[in-house]
C-alpha cells in the first residue's frame, strides 16, 4: 500500500498556526474588501468583534491540541495549557494560577506577559505605570461612548501569599482539579478567580458587540498582600490614577459558605503596633526589680483582656459579624540574649483590626493608658496605622449601589452587607473619596484565603463570570450623575 498523503491532522498545531498567520495578514474592513464582492452582502460583513471571536476560537484550538498532562487526581481533567472538554475560562484560570506571583519574590514579569497577551486577545490598549521600582500597575481600558463620564474600575491584585507546601494535598501552584471539580492552588479565592472572571466577562461582552456609555478600566496591581505600600497606596496619589476619572470601583471580597453572597462596603483599620518595654538588667539568679518581662506581662494582659471582651461581644450578639468588632492578636515577642541574663528590653507586637465605628483617637488613648499602667519608660510604634474610616453608601437611593443591588436581585442573588474584617486595596480607593464595593461571587464555598488547600469549584467560578456579565453592563450604563459634571 502506498504512503498515506499528508493530512492537516498529522500536525494540528502547525495547521492552526498557519491559519492564524493567514488571518493576521487580512485587513478586516479594509477599503479593498468594502469595494469588492463583500460590499453588497451583509452576511459577509466582518467587524472587529467578530474577528476577535474567530481569532480566539482558533487560539483556543491551538492550545487544546498542544496540551500536556499534569498531576491531577483521579477523575481530574488533566492540565497543561488546556484540557479536552474543559471550559476555556477554567483553562485560562488554571494557567493564571500556575504563575508563581508569590511573596517574598513574586514573579511579576510572568504576570505582565500574561496580561499583555490577554490585552492583545481582547483588543484593548494596556497602559503600564511603574509606581515603585519593579512594581508595575497595568490597566486595560475599554472606552465608553461618552468618555467624559466617570469610569468603572474593575480592580484586582496579581500577588499571592506564601504557602506551607507540606500541608497541601497537591502542589500549591499546579492548579490541580479533582474529581469534584475543585481547583486547588494559591490564589483560587484570593483573588486570581476575580481577575479571570473580569477578563472573561469583558471578552464575552466584546464578542457580542456590546457598547457602554461609561469607560471600563481593568486594573491589575502588585503588592496588595504586603500592605499595598508599593502598589495601590502609592498609585492613588499619582496623576495617572486621577486621569482614570473613576466614578465607582469593584474590588475583592470573600467567599460565603451559605447560599448568599457577601458584599463589603467598608473595612476595619489595620494597626500593627510594637510595644517596647525597657527594664533593669541583671543576673538570672537574682530577684531584680523593675524588669522588662514584668512590664511585658502587664502589656500582654491588657491587650489580651480586651481581646476577650471583643470576642465575647461577637459571640453573644446575633447582629455582629467579625467586621463589627476589634480583633487583637499577639504576633511577635522579642527579647533576651542568654538564659542567665535578664534582658534590658523586651518587645511585643500586636495585629489590631479596628472597625470604622470605633473612635480611633480614644482607642489610642486606651493604649497609652495600658502602657502607663505597666511601668515607666514604655513606648510604642506603629508599623502600620490606617485612620481612614470612609464607607461606601449602601442606601437604595445611591445610584451606584442601587444599580449593583438590583442587578444582583434580578439574578436571584441574596446579598449580605458587611464590613470587611481584614484589609484590601479598597481602603485606598475609599480614602481618596471614591465609592468601592468588595465583592467576589463565591457562594457555597468555605473561606480559605491564606489557608492550606485553598480551592474553588469550577462551577462556582464559571457562575461568577455570568454575574459580571450582568453587573458590568449595568454599572457602565448608569446614566449621567451630578458627579459627572
Amino acid at each position: 500500500m502506498g504512503a498515506r498523503p499528508d493530512c492537516y491532522m498529522d500536525k494540528p498545531r502547525e495547521f492552526h498556526q498557519s491559519l492564524l498567520d493567514f488571518l493576521s495578514k487580512l485587513e478586516f474592513g479594509s477599503s479593498d474588501m468594502r469595494a469588492g464582492s463583500f460590499a453588497n452582502d451583509p452576511s459577509l460583513q466582518v467587524n472587529s468583534d467578530s474577528e476577535l471571536s474567530f481569532r480566539e476560537a482558533v487560539s483556543r484550538d491551538i492550545s487544546r491540541v498542544t496540551m500536556l498532562p499534569d498531576k491531577d487526581g483521579s477523575g481530574g481533567c488533566g492540565g497543561g495549557q488546556a484540557t479536552s472538554g474543559e471550559d476555556y475560562s477554567v483553562n485560562l484560570f488554571r494557567e493564571y494560577l500556575r504563575l508563581r506571583t508569590v511573596h517574598p519574590e513574586p514573579d511579576y514579569d510572568a504576570a505582565l506577559r500574561f496580561l499583555d497577551r490577554i490585552a492583545e486577545e481582547l483588543g484593548l490598549p494596556m497602559k503600564k505605570i511603574e509606581v515603585c521600582p519593579g512594581r508595575v500597575v497595568s490597566i486595560m481600558t475599554w472606552q465608553g461612548t461618552n468618555p467624559a463620564l466617570k469610569s468603572i474600575l474593575l480592580n484586582s491584585h496579581t500577588d499571592v501569599v506564601p504557602v506551607y507546601q507540606e500541608h497541601w494535598k497537591y502542589d500549591a501552584f499546579a492548579a490541580v482539579k479533582d474529581a469534584e471539580g475543585n481547583i486547588y492552588a494559591r490564589g483560587t479565592q484570593d483573588m486570581k478567580c476575580v481577575t479571570i472572571q473580569y477578563i472573561q466577562a469583558i471578552r464575552r461582552l466584546k464578542a457580542e458587540g456590546k457598547k457602554f456609555i461609561r469607560t471600563i478600566h481593568l486594573m491589575f496591581v502588585p503588592d496588595e498582600e504586603v500592605g499595598g505600600h508599593k502598589g495601590m497606596e502609592t498609585f492613588v496619589k499619582l496623576p495617572e490614577f486621577e486621569e482614570l476619572n473613576i466614578g465607582f470601583a469593584l474590588d475583592e471580597g470573600l467567599a460565603n459558605p451559605g447560599e448568599a453572597f457577601t458584599v463589603f462596603y467598608g473595612e476595619r483599620n489595620p494597626w500593627w503596633i510594637t510595644v517596647h518595654c525597657p527594664g533593669s538588667p541583671g543576673h538570672g539568679s537574682r530577684f531584680v526589680e523593675n524588669t522588662a518581662a514584668e512590664k511585658l506581662r502587664s502589656i500582654i494582659n491588657s491587650f489580651l483582656d480586651f481581646r476577650e471582651k471583643e470576642k465575647h461581644r461577637l459571640n453573644t450578639s446575633e447582629c455582629f459579624t467579625l467586621g463589627d468588632v476589634t480583633t487583637v492578636n499577639m504576633t511577635m515577642v522579642k527579647g533576651g540574649v542568654a538564659y542567665n541574663v535578664i534582658p534590658a528590653e523586651m518587645d511585643v507586637s500586636f495585629d489590631l483590626r479596628i472597625p470604622p465605628t470605633v473612635n480611633l483617637q480614644e482607642f489610642e488613648e486606651q493604649i497609652k493608658k495600658w502602657c502607663k499602667e505597666a511601668g515607666e519608660g514604655i513606648t510604642y510604634e506603629f508599623a502600620q496605622k490606617h485612620m481612614n474610616q470612609n464607607l461606601t453608601s449602601t442606601d437604595e437611593s445611591d445610584p451606584w449601589w442601587n444599580t449593583f443591588s438590583t442587578t444582583c436581585k434580578a439574578m436571584n442573588m441574596t446579598l449580605e452587607k458587611e464590613i470587611f474584617p481584614a484589609a484590601t486595596d479598597s481602603r485606598f480607593i475609599r480614602a481618596v473619596g471614591l465609592p468601592a464595593i468588595g465583592f467576589s461571587p463565591m457562594n457555597r464555598t468555605p473561606i480559605l484565603l491564606h489557608d492550606h488547600n485553598e480551592y474553588l469549584n469550577e462551577q462556582v467560578f464559571l457562575k461568577g463570570i455570568q454575574v459580571y456579565e450582568n453587573l458590568v453592563p449595568a454599572l457602565a450604563n448608569v446614566p449621567a450623575l451630578p458627579c459627572d459634571a
